[in-house]
């Protein structure tokens, strides 16, 4: 009974290691499995799929932030921002995040069997890489890129799942969506920097230097010619090219954002990501 009791009272602390309460990543994760689904389907995705892979978006990120907690609990106990997550303050164990990371594992294998049988390949690198990531920051320069590709990895699953070939509209989404990755996790790796320095990890807002926002400036450039190519070799109707003026728009406050590199203001500029996700989207519901 006493065990049921712990259980219970122990939920707050499940859903805050899978990062329950702040759906950014969710979302960050979503856009783009949704653009691919659009796209894939020719604007008539099916419902069935829609519903797989946004639950499979959901328990991936929740997942990746259980593994994440895992591979960071010793670290997150010195940085205030941090030590108050349920492994760093030991309100869980890592067994308890273990067992979690299983158990979303196995709802994910769950999900990947109502897919087609081609598709389910696919899931073992984009596991690898979720597994890998929160390691990197130790050891590259560039974790971000590793967290671009794992972001980017259910794009290629939708065109397997549709059986589409990976054309250059393919390429051109999945190239400019892990750009886009990299550009708003270095926007909040800027909110981390001093941090980030004080504890030895590594990350792009470092590695950029001086030269952080200049490149930040030049991967949103990316993003908006990749929509405009998009919308060229899809011959999406001009309701789209709304979008890309939205979303143009707002990579301009992002810079206005982060042009002092403060903290707070970059982290704002990293949260507007997820409105810019949602924009393209929109424009891609009524572009068909």
């Amino acid at each position: 009974m006493a065990s049921h009791f712990k259980l219970i009272n122990d939920i707050p602390h499940y859903l805050a290691l899978m990062r329950f309460e702040k759906p950014i990543g969710s979302l960050l994760l979503l856009w783009p499995t949704l653009w691919a689904l659009w796209i894939a389907s020719a604007g008539h995705p099916s419902a069935s799929y829609v519903w797989i892979f946004s639950l499979g978006v959901f328990v991936m990120r929740s997942a990746g932030c259980v593994i994440n907690d895992y591979a960071d609990r010793d670290i997150d106990q010195g940085v205030d921002r941090t030590q108050s997550r349920p492994l760093a303050s030991g309100a869980l164990t890592s067994k308890n995040a273990l067992i979690l990371f299983c158990l979303l594992g196995l709802i994910a294998i769950g999900l990947l069997l109502l897919l087609p049988m081609r598709v389910w390949p696919w899931a073992i690198p984009a596991a690898v890489l979720t597994i890998v990531y929160p390691f990197m920051k130790r050891f590259i320069q560039a974790p971000q890129l590793i967290l671009g590709l794992a972001f980017s990895f259910a794009i290629p699953m939708v065109y397997v799942a549709y059986d589409r070939a990976f054309d250059a509209v393919f390429w051109i989404m999945f190239i400019a969506n892990v750009c886009w990755v990299i550009m708003f996790d270095t926007q909040y790796a800027m909110a981390d920097r001093e941090d980030d320095l004080q504890i030895g990890v590594k990350s792009t807002a470092i590695w950029f230097g001086r030269f952080d926002i200049l490149i930040i400036a030049i991967l949103q450039t990316v993003c908006i010619c990749a929509m405009m190519l998009v919308m060229i070799l899809l011959h999406l109707s001009h309701s789209f090219m709304l979008s890309v003026c939205i979303v143009a728009a707002m990579f301009m406050y992002q810079q206005w954002l982060i042009r002092e590199r403060q903290p707070e203001p970059c982290f704002q500029a990293f949260l507007n990501n997820g409105w810019v996700g949602a924009v393209v989207w929109f424009g891609l519901l009524t572009a068909f």
